[in-house]
């Protein structure tokens, strides 16, 4: 018994310890909106109320038009990743794009609801507080879900479509970032609030890259520093523990606008399989498929997707 006692003693000591390391490497407190304006917020950025939220967006290019492109991003990104799509485009065409909440610098909903009808409504609200009332709307992944369910529900605010490998029908990824992976396992999330490796960062982001060699340190800063903003870790936990809900679907078929369905053929987590059934369900769209790119053509492949996007702009 003295012996099995001592052995228990060893093994919890050492579990004790091991717990210690992982939180002196690994460990990270919340960073301030305040302390990450300065790298992220930057001019062209603003703020704006919102739904009892300060919601980072970028309104740039030409104010005279009065039907803008608006961008959504995706789960556990920000605006940012339209920067190139932006910088291309803003001699020409007005753009605005946001931190939608739970992300970025916006920050959780303030009531922890992430429905998409929730976020639906949202845009709607931010929409009305830039007093845009037509624009073309565009996302990606959760981003694209979002904007289909709201050009569903608001047709008369939205002339275009533009869906990069978005979300929507029932999901069977090909691979799933890490991530994702851990934030929907029970206990093992809970730590994720305030242990954030980020080599397991890294590894999220080069999961849904084609072209590894493409994840830079200062794109992997980005997508760290944001997560660690007050708040994202236990939104992006709340958002992924959601039950799917794929009832809108039927209603994909009832958008009449001209739609662009632009998707990475190497996408893992919603594989090119998902461009085709928008292509079978939407009655006016235009598909492009972008060789060697994953999930997110936008901020992988800049060029080629947004030479499909001026060309779809132009239509």
């Amino acid at each position: 018994m003295k012996k099995a006692a001592a052995i228990f003693k060893i093994i919890l000591v050492g579990l004790l310890v091991l717990v210690a390391v992982i939180f002196i490497a690994f460990g990270y407190k919340d960073k301030t909106v305040n302390e990450l304006t300065a790298k992220y917020a930057a001019p062209p950025s603003a703020f704006v109320a919102v739904d009892g939220m300060e919601v980072h967006y970028r309104d740039e290019g030409p104010g005279a038009d009065s039907v803008p492109l608006v961008l959504i991003h995706g789960t556990g990104s920000s605006l940012h990743t339209f920067d190139a799509w932006a910088a291309g485009l803003t001699k020409e065409k007005r753009v605005v794009r946001m931190d939608i909440p739970a992300f970025g610098l916006t920050g959780p909903f303030p009531n922890r609801q992430y429905s998409i009808q929730h976020y639906v409504e949202f845009i709607h609200h931010f929409l009305l507080a830039l007093g845009i009332q037509k624009c073309i709307i565009g996302g990606n992944s959760l981003g694209g879900e979002i904007a289909w369910n709201y050009t569903v529900k608001f047709p008369a605010m939205v002339k275009k479509l533009v869906l990069i490998d978005a979300a929507g029908y029932p999901l069977e990824p090909r691979s799933v970032p890490i991530a994702f992976r851990l934030a929907r396992m029970s206990v093992v999330n809970k730590l994720l609030t305030f242990i954030t490796p980020r080599p397991m960062v890294k590894m999220s982001v080069e999961n849904v890259y084609a072209d590894k060699s493409k994840v830079t340190d200062a794109l992997v800063d980005r997508y760290f520093d944001l997560t660690l903003r007050a708040g994202n870790r236990q939104a992006l936990i709340d958002r992924l523990n959601l039950p799917p809900d794929t009832s809108a679907v039927p209603l994909i078929r009832n958008i009449q606008q001209p739609v662009l369905i632009l998707w990475g053929s190497q996408d893992l987590l919603i594989p090119v399989k998902y461009a085709d059934r928008f292509h079978n369900d939407l009655p006016n769209d235009t598909l492009v498929i972008l060789n060697n790119t994953g999930h997110v053509p936008m901020e992988e492949n800049p060029q080629e997707s947004l030479a499909a996007l001026r060309t779809f702009l132009k239509r």
